[in-house]
């Protein structure tokens, strides 16, 4: 116990100077918890309030695609360009170094593979997600699809849990091959992720009318890589969703299937962070792929 006799009574009380604020970077969010907030501010950059997330989760799905058939040589060296990792927890568990201090990006719903209707899922156990420190619960959303309900409940059951463990949820929107990726779609889709509790959400590019998908959205929104592109034509559309409204890419196969993957992850946060356009992005890219490092 201090001493009561030797201690000084306190004089700076700033009395008159209004208490500062710290408002949050990213929209929808300013009511969330301290917790929410610490992850989500690990996950997107305060500076730029963006994100390059870097997906390699497919093979829950899909198995060993191509570029994910040894992880630990071709995901591992691209974690440190990261802002955050998507995976499973048997990737996380396998191949990425827990020195890496990435935040995580938990694939948390599981199911049907591609040999199968996609999108019957489950959701894992919160207690995992804990002990893994996943930063972020993703959960797939298969909005217009049959089994729609589920993957909905899914997300509500999802959101509850991270709201009391302090852990953002991820909305992820599922285009099956009967659905058009069209603004109207989209937005419907990510509307009903936020309104249902996402914390943010994870869907595809349209060329036409994406600023509408993201205006309203009422949380962030980061978009999918998709399917492989050529390396200028995917920094174009990371550029284009950029400045339509989006928070940021969450990138596998465009980048783990790139001729020199590590120039790739590198040229996509030139124009995610400093905004760079297509044609400077794709100069860096070609730069950074004579190194070997590339």
């Amino acid at each position: 116990m201090a001493d009561k006799d030797n201690t000084q009574e306190a004089a700076d009380y700033g009395i008159g100077i209004p208490v500062k604020r710290h408002p949050f970077f990213l929209k929808g969010l300013d009511h969330v918890d301290w917790g929410m907030k610490d992850r989500l501010s690990r996950i997107f950059n305060p500076k730029s309030g963006n994100t390059v997330m870097l997906a390699f989760d497919h093979g829950y799905i899909m198995g060993p695609t191509s570029g994910l058939e040894r992880m630990d040589m071709t995901i591992t060296p691209l974690i440190e360009y990261a802002d955050c990792i998507m995976c499973t927890r048997g990737a996380l568990r396998s191949i990425v170094p827990p020195t890496s201090n990435k935040p995580v990006s938990l694939r948390y719903s599981a199911g049907t593979t591609v040999l199968t209707d996609l999108n019957d899922e489950c959701i894992l156990d919160i207690e995992d997600a804990i002990r893994v420190n996943a930063s972020a619960l993703a959960v797939m959303v298969a909005v217009g699809s049959k089994y729609e309900a589920k993957t909905i409940e899914n997300l509500v059951v999802t959101a509850d849990l991270g709201f009391k463990y302090g852990i953002p949820s991820l909305g992820v929107t599922a285009v099956g091959k009967e659905l058009t990726r069209d603004a109207r779609y989209l937005s419907l889709a990510c509307r009903v992720c936020a309104e249902n509790g996402a914390t943010f959400v994870k869907t595809y590019f349209c060329e036409t009318g994406f600023e509408k998908v993201t205006a309203s959205c009422p949380v962030p929104i980061v978009i999918a890589g998709g399917k492989k592109l050529p390396e200028d034509k995917a920094l174009e559309f990371a550029y284009l969703a950029i400045q339509q409204g989006a928070s940021g890419v969450d990138m596998g196969r465009n980048v783990f299937q790139a001729e020199h993957p590590v120039a790739m992850i590198q040229a996509i946060r030139a124009v995610v962070h400093e905004r760079c356009k297509p044609k400077e992005a794709f100069d860096l890219y070609r730069q950074l792929s004579s190194t070997k490092t590339s």
